[in-house]
């Protein structure tokens, strides 16, 4: 089941993230504070897979100013930005990410999202579903080899 995160999902979106991070090295780093990493300041709306537990997690957020050569790439500074979608290992292979994803962005409107190159699994899946790498750029935090992080920009189909 999907359907609109709450307060109280927090804790056992904590847990779930937990257990994608050492299956994945998603976040990069294990955040300071975890659930405030899950509820960005420029978070809209946030949505949790249930299957007795979290399973899995998607967010929008609105991306009020894009780095220039994302803007230039997409044509537009500001829109909204898909975050925070993860699935735990347990649940993986059952179309869930899809769901997710389908769930998110459900509105119509154009989305954007990141991703690091290190993230080969996310970056075919985003590109499975259609979304279109506009253009990459480095990062302020570092990738498992301690240089700024090559991040791909993506657009909703």
């Amino acid at each position: 089941m999907i359907r609109p995160r709450t307060a109280h999902d927090l804790e056992a979106c904590v847990s779930a993230l937990r257990q994608v991070q050492a299956a994945d090295r998603y976040p990069v780093d294990w955040p300071d504070d975890p659930r405030r990493w899950l509820t960005p300041g420029d978070l809209i709306q946030a949505w949790v897979a249930v299957s007795g537990a979290v399973v899995g997690h998607v967010g929008i957020a609105r991306a009020e100013t894009l780095e220039p050569a994302v803007a230039e790439a997409l044509g537009s500074s500001t829109g909204k930005a898909l975050t925070r979608l993860f699935v735990t290992p347990a649940a993986r292979g059952t179309g869930l990410a899809a769901r997710l994803l389908d769930t998110a962005s459900e509105s119509g409107e154009r989305l954007t999202l990141e991703v690091s190159h290190e993230g080969t699994a996310a970056i075919a899946f985003y590109e499975r579903a259609g979304w279109r790498r506009v253009c990459s750029t480095r990062a302020r935090w570092l990738d498992s080899a301690g240089l700024p992080a090559l991040v791909h920009h993506y657009a909703s189909p």
